[in-house]
């Protein structure tokens, strides 16, 4: 497996614009009509990646532990589908389905979505507040695939328990480690 780290956009950018399908609902969906009360969570992940599959029941969890307070989330596959089948919009819509997804799934055809947020990585974690301005990036947690530390999502939990109290987020923060986005060539 290739480890390739988040690119850490800086905190404080404002979180860019999109409107994309939805391969839960099939509706597009603009951020602005996504984005939470309290704040938003946006992830970038894939069907296939070995780092993804081993966090979905703790996004899962970690969504529907939020969602409830005014933050939303969403999740964004950039990934090159011609070269990589099982990131295909239809598999999308089954996974989101399989894994029980209480947030939008998006397809980002043209990864302009996935430059503009300069994702580097599945999965990528970005925590926006409520102005829309970046207060998190990093990892879910420490765990990874067989590294055998169990899936928490402490270090989200800890940034979004934070953001919705109105407290400060520390600013060390590590960056996500995962499969790398498959570019269009």
């Amino acid at each position: 497996m290739a480890r390739t780290p988040s690119n850490m956009l800086p905190l404080g950018t404002h979180a860019p614009a999109f409107s994309l399908p939805d391969t839960v609902s099939g509706e597009t969906l603009s951020l602005d009509q996504i984005h939470g009360k309290e704040g938003t969570v946006v992830m970038f992940i894939c069907n296939h990646c070995p780092f993804v599959k081993h966090l979905f029941t703790g996004i899962v969890d970690l969504a529907n532990d939020y969602i409830y307070k005014g933050v939303s989330f969403l999740a964004i596959s950039s990934n090159d589908v011609k070269n990589y089948p099982d990131d295909s919009p239809d598999l999308m819509t089954k996974v989101a389905a399989e894994q029980k997804f209480p947030f939008p799934y998006l397809y980002d055809e043209t990864q302009e979505v996935a430059r503009a947020y300069d994702a580097a990585c599945t999965p990528d974690f970005y925590i926006f507040n409520k102005n829309k301005s970046l207060v998190y990036r990093g990892q879910f947690d420490d765990s990874r695939p067989e590294n055998g530390i169990p899936v928490t999502g402490n270090d989200m939990r800890l940034a979004l328990e934070a953001m919705c109290d109105g407290r400060e987020i520390s600013v060390i923060q590590k960056p996500s480690i995962g499969c790398n986005v498959k570019w269009k060539s």
